[in-house]
């Protein structure tokens, strides 16, 4: 499923390139497990910002990083338990931490995994090629990123509605933009933009919605860092009920396949904004819930995987972002008992982590997990993408005050409830894949054939995906090798 044939010469410029800018490429395993990077690359980052774009915090895509600005090294993943007092619910919801991630996402992890094996083979030529990188923001945030650290030419595509930051920070690292029109909500014009740029030869697509690197690492480095973090947090007796994602580009959702191998009784949930429910009945429409993607089934959610659909209005994320990010919204929640480490802990929800926690807090009341349950998710990015938005709240519904703070906090996370959800059976599940057709065969170029396979011979699409690590590892340490780098640290 991931193509890893070998093109000499454009490998060989490659090399070139990294000989050129002194370019090591760290490996799956690695993010796995820092503790196996070299001593002398780990000494060197000691003097290295974490957003710095240096070659050298490719060592850093990993969920392991110390939770600090610059010189920070490696420990336990970065993750939060969230309490009752916060969530309403008894069982534990743990979320793991994407702030610490260059570029502040995890996503600059899921890039990687799309971009490193076609640069390791030399598929793209990076001395001929644009890396073309199409989303609704943080994706090609984390592939602008990545292409600059590795010498690749970046072209990022975004809805002109995304946050003010996105924008800012994407022209000081992307060596083009493109605006699309539209917002979250608006992917087949984000299609129809890479569409047009597919027809100039020295451009390559990295759709992170059929890219199977972004599912494969997932699948390898989230899933992992999840499963290490609840061994980490865990009491007697507690277990790991299961994990739930809101879709996105649906590579998050790789992560549940891995915890559902090693716990095959554990249970995956999928979220979507509300105000546009493609996977709960087939609708469509616009929302606000920046991260995540949407009338569509993405090419790489193994549907037959998955467990449960949950929709969130999207009221309840705007509400408990400004909740999260006013004083008077902090005050409040102490008064109401939430944990002094917890309120210290709001700043690292970024919209789409907030509705991550809000789908975890209506698996569990639907569930009626206990006190020995865990459910997990992953915090996307942090609050730190999404000042303007508070902002723009600010504008919107005037100063915010400790009644609205008991408001929102009643309504939008105490009253959740277990409505807009579907327990998916057999025929549902095969309902969900099959919607897959209108976007992948009749307008991506897919074929029938392929669409079936996912389905009936997963052995040769999903398990060959999670078995194409090693393969893609043994190329990395080889192209290192013929670099020369790592002999001369």
């Amino acid at each position: 499923m991931i193509n890893l044939t070998v093109n000499e010469q454009g490998r060989a410029h490659n090399i070139q390139r990294a000989r050129e800018q002194n370019i090591i490429i760290p490996t799956i395993a690695q993010m796995k497990d820092p503790t196996t990077i070299p001593e002398k690359i780990s000494e060197k980052l000691r003097g290295v910002g974490l957003w710095d774009v240096n070659p050298l915090n490719l060592f850093r895509i990993t969920w392991k990083n110390e939770p600090k600005d610059s010189g920070g090294l490696f420990g336990a993943p970065n993750f939060i338990v969230l309490p009752p007092e916060l969530t309403g619910v008894k069982a534990k919801i743990l979320l793991m931490v994407g702030k610490y991630f260059p570029t502040g996402c995890h996503k600059v992890g899921a890039s990687f995994g799309c971009l490193v094996p076609r640069l390791v083979t030399g598929q793209f030529d990076s001395s001929v090629h644009r890396a073309v990188w199409p989303s609704t923001g943080n994706y090609c945030r984390g592939g602008a990123f990545n292409s600059k650290l590795l010498g690749c030419h970046s072209v990022a595509i975004l809805p002109k509605g995304m946050s003010r930051e996105r924008f800012e920070w994407l022209e000081t690292v992307a060596s083009e933009i493109i605006a699309t029109p539209g917002s979250e909500s608006n992917v087949k014009e984000i299609f129809d933009k890479t569409h047009e740029l597919e027809r100039e030869p020295d451009c390559v697509i990295f759709n992170q919605f059929a890219e199977m690197g972004n599912y494969m690492w997932h699948y390898h480095v989230t899933g992992n860092a999840i499963l290490e973090a609840f061994d980490l947090m865990k009491g007697d007796g507690d277990r790991l009920f299961g994990a739930i994602f809101t879709s996105g580009s649906a590579g998050t959702m790789g992560a549940g396949d891995r915890i559902k191998d090693v716990l095959p009784g554990a249970k995956l949930g999928v979220g979507e904004a509300l105000q546009c429910p493609t996977l709960l009945e087939n609708g469509f429409g616009a929302h606000r819930i920046e991260g995540i993607g949407d009338k569509h089934v993405p090419w790489i959610h193994n549907v037959r995987n998955t467990d449960l659909v949950v929709d969130i209005d999207d009221e309840d994320s705007q509400r408990v972002l400004r909740l999260f990010n006013e004083p008077e919204g902090r005050a409040y929640l102490k008064s109401a008992g939430v944990p002094e480490q917890t309120l210290d802990q709001l700043a690292l929800f970024g919209i789409s982590g907030i509705a991550n926690m809000l789908c975890a807090i209506k698996m569990a009341k639907y569930y009626e997990l206990t006190e020995r349950d865990v459910v997990a998710s992953v915090m996307t990015d942090s609050a730190v993408m999404y000042s303007s938005r508070v902002k723009e709240l600010q504008e919107q519904d005037g100063a915010y005050t400790r009644e609205m703070a008991a408001v929102d906090f009643h309504t939008h996370i105490l009253g959740e409830k277990t409505d807009n959800m579907l327990e998916l059976t057999y025929p549902l599940r095969k309902r969900v894949h099959n919607l897959k057709y209108y976007t992948w065969v009749e307008q991506q170029g897919k074929t029938s054939a392929e669409l079936d396979a996912q389905w009936y011979d997963t052995e040769h699409t999903w398990d060959s995906v999670k078995a194409d690590a090693e393969r893609i590892d043994d190329m990395i340490r080889q192209f290192n090798e013929d670099t020369g780098l790592l002999k001369k640290l």
